[in-house]
């Protein structure tokens, strides 16, 4: 019971995952931009010859690199655990974008209304995602997790890096950008918009739809 419960917990955040991706994807065929976690990814993949999915494993693993050099010596067994966990998720992570980019490469907004249409849609699908992949409690994908081991290694609010590590991400997307293409490309409005309204809609689904009673309720079932 207890195995397939858990086995219950991880197929949740899969999914999840693959909604986050759906997210991704979506907003990025908006062509306004993308969100802030994947604008350094985003930046890479359009000049040069790796995909979206495969730029975002390549930066996870340097996230996952940089939790095992902020913790040192500090580690414990389960942070060691937790972090390597983060590996196959992370491949799985960057195949469900490359798959989802695929399912979407026929979009192609024809208005910027439509656009914006896409972009909402983006943002409403990565939210759900985001829900999924945060009620199970097994794992943490590498940025957040990231940040967390950042907060606790230097005492930091969580909230106030989160932001900080953000704001580092687009300025170093618009930075390599501006190297590689000699423009700014993969930043625009649409990456502030789902910056903005991502968290208010996690929050209400959060809250008022995908409630941890409803959730336990399935896993009650397994």
């Amino acid at each position: 019971m207890k195995n397939n419960c858990l086995l219950t917990r991880y197929a949740i955040f899969v999914i999840g995952l693959f909604f986050l991706s759906a997210g991704v994807a979506l907003i990025v065929r908006s062509s306004l931009g993308t969100t802030p976690i994947s604008s350094v990814n985003y930046v890479v993949s359009i000049n040069t010859p790796l995909t979206l999915g495969i730029c975002t494993f390549i930066i996870n693993m340097l996230l996952i690199a940089g939790q095992f050099l902020i913790l040192g010596s500090r580690r414990s067994r389960r942070d060691t655990i937790e972090i390597l966990l983060q590996i196959p998720f992370s491949f799985l992570f960057g195949a469900f974008i490359d798959l989802n980019m695929w399912l979407t490469s026929s979009l192609h907004p024809s208005g910027y209304m439509m656009a914006i249409g896409i972009l909402l849609v983006g943002c409403l699908v990565q939210s759900i995602g985001v829900v999924f992949e945060i009620k199970p409690k097994v794992a943490m994908m590498s940025a957040e997790a990231f940040v967390m081991y950042a907060s606790r290694r230097w005492q930091k609010p969580f909230g106030k890096l989160k932001v900080a590590f953000d704001i580092s991400l687009v300025t170093s997307a618009v930075l390599l950008s501006l190297l590689l293409s000699h423009r700014i490309e993969g930043i625009r409005e649409g990456s502030i918009i789902a910056a903005s309204l991502t968290g208010f809609i996690v929050t209400f689904l959060a809250r008022h739809i995908i409630t941890r009673h409803n959730l336990n309720r399935i896993l009650r079932r397994q």
